[in-house]
């Protein structure tokens, strides 16, 4: 057992974590006490730890998700793991943003601004290209879009200069659009973001409109919340 003279007990060196990390420390060669997901790494091969250590960077996948993920691709075929390969390789090298409207595309103009069976003065914006997908499964929208590329947020350091607006102000300002629909989510961070672009589109005489929010359809109102049910209100329309 260590002895402690008064100076080491009075600065905690009594306690476990501090008695284990002031020995390693003070003998040469003492093992260096590492995080779980080190320790946890530790154990694997070093192409392995890489792997999983990559795949740990992927939203919403964590250290065991990335360790099941990197043996089912060791069991798989060469050739699976090849064309894995290669399918990231060519998105990184063959997808570009829209010099239009920043949607992600292998071709510029993108497939929506280049298509002539599309209204090209109606313009929809939207948070991110994913949302894009959205607003196509309606079936009942045949204009054009702009994506931003996120959403005003200050705790995150995104303000407007982060936001891509540049190419729809331009459009706008040069008289090439009648609507902007404004696509936001209705977060704060997304009505925050939908507030900024109307009172910066505002100037222009184009009409300005703000998708509708409130009770989905096929829900009963009974379980809809007040915020819900306030804005469905707000939004209602003539019969």
């Amino acid at each position: 057992m260590l002895s402690l003279n008064p100076t080491q007990a009075k600065l905690g060196w009594g306690t476990p974590q501090v008695v284990l990390s002031q020995v390693s420390k003070s003998r040469p060669g003492a093992p260096k006490f590492e995080s779980r997901e080190a320790q946890e790494l530790s154990r694997y091969a070093e192409p392995m730890a890489r792997l999983i250590e990559e795949l740990r960077k992927l939203p919403g996948v964590g250290t065991k998700s990335a360790q099941r993920y990197a043996f089912h691709i060791l069991r798989g075929s060469d050739e699976d793991a090849a064309a894995l390969a290669d399918a990231v390789r060519d998105l990184k090298a063959s997808l570009r943003l829209c010099s239009i409207c920043n949607n992600v595309t292998d071709v510029d103009p993108c497939a929506y601004c280049a298509s002539p069976s599309r209204n090209q003065r109606l313009v929809c914006v939207v948070e991110e290209p994913t949302n894009i997908a959205a607003v196509e499964r309606s079936q009942s929208y045949q204009g054009v879009f702009h994506v931003l590329h996120g959403t005003l947020s200050p705790l995150h350091g995104v303000g407007p200069d982060q936001l891509r607006t540049g190419t729809l102000l331009a459009r706008v300002e040069r008289g090439e659009v009648d609507e902007v629909i404004l696509a936001t989510s209705p977060t704060l961070e997304g009505e925050a973001t939908a507030d900024w672009l109307a009172n910066a589109l505002r100037k222009f005489p184009i009409r300005l409109t703000r998708i509708a929010t409130g009770v989905p359809a096929g829900s009963d109102i009974e379980y809809a919340d007040e915020v819900t049910m306030a804005r469905a209100l707000e939004g209602r329309r003539e019969l």
